[in-house]
Order: C-alpha cells, then structure tokens, then sequence
C-alpha cells in the first residue's frame, strides 16, 4: 500500500450501524455482508479520499486511548482486505 494513498468508501456499499456500535457492510452488487468491529467502523468513516492509513491512525490515536502498536499494520490491512473486496478504492486524478 502506497503510504501517501486516500482511499475513498465505495460509495454503493451500505453501512449499517448496531446499537452496540458494531456495524454491517453490505455490498449490493455481491450481495455480500462483512461485520466490523468499532476500530473498523472508525476506519471505514475516515476513507473519505482525504486522509491516509496515517491520517487515520493519528485520528485514532486522538480520539482512543491505549491504541496498540500494531495497531498500524492492522489499518493497513483492513484497508487492503477492504480493497480486495472492491469495497474501498481510490479516487482516479484528473
């Protein structure tokens, strides 16, 4: 993953929160749902096209406490896995 990357949600994929701030994706197209914890709900409002694994975990750092040092690799391939399953992509430059 390139570092200076900003993945951006797809934006037909549907996320559903739950009252105990787990969540749902659910991508229409595969018909596919994927579970996310809150530390991935947190990550999935930060693909914005604005803001790099970095960003999002300097944010995380911010707003958690006791965030574990793995806790950047873990960004990093969530983002990937994300991509992989065409969730998350990135913005084309014109």
């Amino acid at each position: 993953m390139n570092l200076d990357a900003k993945p951006v949600a797809n934006p037909i994929v549907v996320l559903r929160e739950e009252f105990d701030d787990w969540a749902i994706l659910f991508d229409p197209e595969t018909g596919k749902g994927f579970g996310l914890n809150p530390v991935s709900v947190f990550v999935w409002k930060h693909l914005d096209g604005k803001h790099t694994a970095a960003d999002i975990l300097a944010e995380l750092r911010e707003n958690c406490e006791n965030v574990p040092e793995e806790a950047e690799e873990q960004i990093k391939n969530f983002i990937e896995s994300l991509l992989e399953e065409g969730l998350a992509g990135y913005e084309v430059q014109e």
